[in-house]
């Protein structure tokens, strides 16, 4: 499989579609972990669907599908967005920019 950052919109959007149907059966079996993965290599694939020009450093953002988690942007790299939960004990954390529910310009 080539690289994300390397495939066309339409490449990543039959690859998220493939990880989502893998994810659908996943669930059906109660394979728990499996899921987990596969969730999580869709969220990084929908990253590069996100204008970075949107996401401030220094400003907090709720977390997409769990809004009761804030996370607070430190900086961005690459497809992640660097920082700390909100009334986390975590030290820096890395989460795809796809988890931040970002507003709209315009």
């Amino acid at each position: 499989m080539r690289p994300l950052n390397t495939m066309t919109r339409r490449e990543l959007e039959a690859y998220i579609g493939e990880k989502r149907e893998a994810m659908r059966k996943a669930e059906m079996l109660g394979v728990e972990n499996e899921y987990r993965v596969l969730e999580r290599q869709v969220l990084i694939a929908e990253s590069y669907f996100v204008d970075l020009s949107l996401i401030e450093p220094g400003k907090i953002y709720k977390i997409i599908s769990n809004e009761d988690h804030f996370f607070k942007v430190e900086y961005i790299k690459g497809i992640f967005a660097w920082g700390f939960f909100v009334g986390g004990e975590e030290k820096e954390a890395g989460i795809p920019v796809s988890m931040l529910q970002l507003s709209k310009r315009g």
